[in-house]
C-alpha cells in the first residue's frame, strides 16, 4: 500500500510516520524541506519537497498513491482562511486527478458548525471539498492539543495562563500522538468506506481550571489560570504583531465554540483515546518549562 504523508515533521505527523514503518509501510512523506526529517527517519520514507500551496507539486507527488494523511498547512499570513482555501485546491486537485483512493483528513471538533469559528472554518471548507469528491475520506475531529501549551511556555513559567472561555466550561483534550495511531488505524484499515467522522477526543473533557490543577501537579510549579475579556486577548494578540484579521481568525476558534456549540460526536469507546493530560505534562511540558531558553 502506498500511503503519502503531510506535516510529516509536525505534532502528529512525525508520530504517523514512525507508526506506519512499525506497520511495515514505507511511507512517501511531503515538506517543504525534507533536512528536517529526524536522521533515523531519512533511510525508512521517500521524502519529496513540496510546497502544499503549490497544487501542480501536490500533484506531482502523489502520482501512484493509494491514500493520504492530510493536514493544511499551517500559517501566519494576514488571511489564513484563504490560505486554506488554497491548499484545499491542491489536494482536491491531487486527489481526484491522481485518482487516490481514500483520504484521512486531521480536522477539528468545531469544523461541524462550518461558519462561526475563526480558522476551523478553513478546516470545514476542506472537509466540504473532500467530500465533493467523492472519495473514501475519513475526517478527524481532533479535540484541543495538548502541544498548544508548549506555545505558553512563558506564561506558564511565570505561573499564569490566560484564556477567553470560562474556566468551568469542558472541552476535549488529546494528545497528538493518539491522533497518529488513530490516523495509522484508519489509513490501515479496509474496513471502512464513503464519508466517515472521526472524533478524537482524549481520555476527557477538562475545564481550564481542571487544566491549571493537572498542571500544577505535574510540573511542581503553582499554575493558575485566569480569563480575560476578549478585547484584552485581542490586544494581546495585536502587540505580538498579529494582523487584525489573523487575531479575529484565532479569537474566532474560541468564541464560535464558546456558547451553544455541542460537538457533532458524543465521547464514546470509538472517540476517547488513553493519553491523559497529566502523563503527558510530566513526559514533556515539565522539561520544556524548567529550561528556559
Amino acid at each position: 500500500m502506498r500511503i503519502a504523508v503531510t506535516t510529516p515533521t509536525g505534532n502528529v505527523g512525525r508520530h504517523l510516520v514512525a507508526a506506519l514503518v512499525r506497520a511495515g509501510v514505507r511511507p512517501r512523506v511531503l515538506l517543504r524541506d525534507p533536512g528536517r526529517l529526524a536522521p533515523e527517519v531519512r533511510d525508512e520514507v521517500d521524502a519529496v519537497p513540496v510546497d502544499q500551496y503549490d497544487a501542480d507539486a501536490v500533484v506531482a507527488a502523489t502520482r501512484d498513491v493509494d491514500a493520504l494523511f492530510w493536514v493544511d498547512p499551517t500559517t501566519d499570513s494576514a488571511d489564513p482562511l484563504a490560505d486554506c482555501v488554497r491548499a484545499t485546491s491542491a489536494v482536491v486537485r491531487a486527489v481526484t486527478e491522481n485518482r487516490i483512493g481514500r483520504v484521512v483528513f486531521q480536522s477539528s471538533v468545531g469544523a461541524e458548525k462550518r461558519h462561526g469559528a475563526g480558522e476551523i472554518d478553513g478546516l470545514a471548507h476542506t472537509e466540504t471539498a473532500l467530500d465533493g469528491t467523492g472519495v473514501d475520506v475519513t475526517h478527524l475531529r481532533c479535540g484541543y492539543f495538548f502541544t498548544n501549551l508548549e506555545l505558553q511556555l512563558d506564561a506558564l513559567r511565570a505561573g499564569t495562563l490566560q484564556v477567553i472561555l470560562p474556566l468551568d466550561q469542558p472541552m476535549a483534550w488529546v494528545a497528538p500522538r493518539d491522533i497518529a495511531e488513530v490516523a495509522a488505524a484508519r489509513l490501515l484499515s479496509p474496513a471502512w468506506s464513503g464519508r466517515c467522522v472521526q472524533a478524537v477526543h482524549g481520555p476527557a473533557d477538562l475545564t481550564w481550571r481542571q487544566v491549571g490543577a493537572i498542571l500544577t501537579a505535574a510540573t511542581g510549579r503553582p499554575i493558575s489560570v485566569e480569563r480575560i475579556t476578549d478585547d484584552a486577548m485581542r490586544a494581546q494578540l495585536q502587540r505580538a504583531g498579529m494582523p487584525d484579521s489573523l487575531v479575529e481568525a484565532v479569537l474566532g476558534m474560541s468564541t464560535g465554540l464558546r456558547e451553544n456549540f455541542v460537538p457533532e460526536q458524543r465521547r464514546t469507546l470509538r472517540t476517547t483515546t488513553p493519553t491523559t493530560l497529566a502523563a503527558w505534562a510530566y513526559d514533556h511540558l515539565r522539561h520544556r518549562i524548567d529550561n528556559a531558553s
